[in-house]
């Protein structure tokens, strides 16, 4: 049609609409009857041009996915509250022909009459290129279709997106103008700051040329803000069409809600991680990790010049508690000290360790040696008043250290051995600081 924009009549558009088309179909439902007005493509032979309405319904709607084979019997009773609309309804369908195996998409649209329970359909099915994003999208939804929270069919090669799917909007797929660049771009700032360079990276173009043969699926996890302006763990999957053209790079791009799994996972691997690195009995931290604590604060010192102390906390006369009331007093009293410790390098922002046996080191970053020397008599002060289980009493000898220029881990920790040496050499109950 020549004809000027502004010149259009409502006969040529409606030329122009009976063209193109693929069916209209005029229902009177009180009746059982429908009539095709249009039948275009392949609806000349999916549809009669007149019949029972009831059947239509079970034609359209009532077969399983990807086949014109009719479900059960005991669900085809629902056709007919199906085929009810009292207001415009819109929905894709997939249609097999007879004697094909692959499936037709179309949109339906209905309009309702003024009067009741008559209606117009207007059906068309999406060309090739359509039909088949619509389909490896779906193929991909359907198998969890809860828990994606989003989907999108890529083509590198025409750097497009389409069949876009917001599962917690809508389940409708919606086809944006939108080139993939510019999806990249506008998407990033989703995830969190620490996980916006592996996104950019993995989602590149040529990233996904190079890694990905076709029918290759691949995925990570990562945290990306959800529709509630939350951060929650995703599953970002990319899987490329499988074909045989090399250079045909089509992909279904896939975020799956992940959180509750990987909250799950990580909340295990915690409590792993705390059997690991904790002392059974005291549950501070073990020998191990206080001398990788100790590590990481010499690493510390040497990096910021800030002030770093340590001490060394030996209970006194230690092993008369095993002696006189039995090993199982001498955890208790291990377990209540270590206790005592915790609360206190809690409230004092100190790390806690047990060395071995009745022995103890505590670290304190960002404290020179009069702070920590005057911490370390506070916790000196708090066990001599602490009247224990069974034994009542006992008293520590604690040294004391700053870590300097030039210390290691073996100068530093000399250091504050011979410390607590001193303080037991001094009569116990001591403080020294070297």
């Amino acid at each position: 049609m020549e004809k000027n924009l502004y010149d259009l009549s409502v006969n040529d558009v409606s030329k122009l609409f009976y063209d193109n088309v693929g069916a209209i179909i005029v229902v009177d439902s009180t009746i059982d009857t429908y009539k095709a007005i249009v039948r275009h493509g392949i609806f000349e032979s999916y549809l009669k041009e007149s019949g029972s309405y009831h059947d239509l319904i079970l034609d359209l709607w009532f077969h399983f996915d990807d086949s014109n084979e009719k479900v059960s019997g005991d669900y085809q009773i629902f056709a007919d509250n199906t085929g009810v609309f009292k207001s415009k309804f819109s929905r894709r369908l997939k249609i097999v022909l007879e004697g094909e195996t692959e499936p037709h998409l179309v949109q339906l649209t209905v309009y309702p009459f003024e009067q009741e329970k008559k209606y117009i359909f207007v059906l068309d099915e999406f060309d090739d290129n359509e039909s088949l994003q619509e389909s490896l999208t779906t193929k991909k939804i359907n198998t969890i279709q809860s828990s994606y929270l989003f989907s999108m069919y890529i083509d590198l090669a025409a750097d497009t997106t389409s069949s876009i799917n917001v599962a917690e909007i809508s389940d409708d797929v919606v086809n944006y103008n939108l080139k993939y660049s510019e999806w990249r771009m506008m998407i990033v700032n989703m995830f969190l700051p620490e996980d916006q360079e592996q996104f950019l990276r993995r989602t590149d173009p040529e990233y996904l040329k190079k890694n990905f043969t076709p029918g290759r699926t691949s995925s990570y996890d990562c945290m990306m803000r959800n529709l509630e302006g939350k951060f929650i763990w995703v599953k970002l999957i990319f899987s490329r069409a499988k074909t045989i053209n090399e250079d045909d790079y089509r992909f279904v791009f896939l975020v799956q809600d992940n959180n509750e799994t990987t909250m799950e996972v990580l909340s295990t691997l915690q409590q792993y991680e705390e059997k690991a690195i904790r002392d059974p009995l005291t549950n501070v931290y073990n020998h191990g990790e206080i001398e990788t604590q100790l590590n990481n604060a010499l690493a510390y010192f040497q990096k910021t010049s800030e002030p770093v102390s340590v001490m060394m906390i030996d209970l006194d006369h230690f092993k008369a508690v095993n002696d006189n009331y039995g090993h199982s007093t001498g955890d208790t009293t291990l377990k209540q000290f270590a206790k005592i410790l915790k609360d206190f390098s809690a409230e004092n922002k100190l790390i806690a360790g047990r060395w071995g046996g009745e022995e103890f080191v505590v670290i304190c970053l960002d404290k020179n040696i009069e702070a920590a020397g005057k911490l370390a008599e506070e916790l000196r002060m708090k066990v001599d008043a602490y009247e224990f289980p069974e034994i009542f009493h006992i008293t520590c000898s604690v040294g004391v250290t700053e870590l300097k220029n030039g210390d290691d881990f073996a100068s530093s920790f000399d250091r504050i051995d011979k410390a607590v040496y001193a303080s037991k050499q001094a009569g116990r109950n001591k403080v020294t600081v070297l």
